[in-house]
């Protein structure tokens, strides 16, 4: 019978690689709140893009009927599902205002993106061009 020789092939112990995972883990604790602000601006491009697309079909609905709508049915927008209708949408949106020469819109996030308590509120008129109300 031969005797086989075992080699040691150099590796990383348990106890040095939880050593490292504790480290990422740190780092990525620390980093988190410098990414918070920038996660707020990504989503709120969802409110600006919708609320954009209702001004254009606002203003397409006044030209063919002389007035602004109150109703998202008269100038054809569906608004799209919410995460707690399980959709992809983190705003809900209504029209708050509406007359022959002026409209508004608004856009309401039903998440806090970054878990202070406030929810950002966006809104467009007819100028087109959206503000945000109140910054999460």
């Amino acid at each position: 019978m031969r005797k086989e020789r075992l080699h040691k092939i150099k590796a990383f112990t348990l106890n040095e690689m939880l050593m490292v995972l504790a480290i990422i883990g740190i780092l990525l604790l620390l980093a988190l709140p410098q990414f918070m602000p920038l996660i707020s601006k990504t989503k709120a491009q969802e409110a600006k893009i919708q609320l954009k697309h209702i001004a254009n079909l606002q203003t397409q609905y006044r030209y063919i009927n002389s007035k602004y709508s109150m109703d998202f049915n008269e100038i054809d927008f569906e608004a799209p599902k919410t995460v707690n209708e399980g959709g992809t949408a983190n705003y809900s949106y209504e029209i708050i205002q509406s007359s022959p020469t002026a409209f508004k819109v608004r856009a309401e996030a039903i998440v806090d993106f970054d878990g202070d308590g406030i929810f950002n509120v966006w809104e467009i008129d007819e100028n087109g061009n959206p503000k945000e109300i109140t910054k999460d």
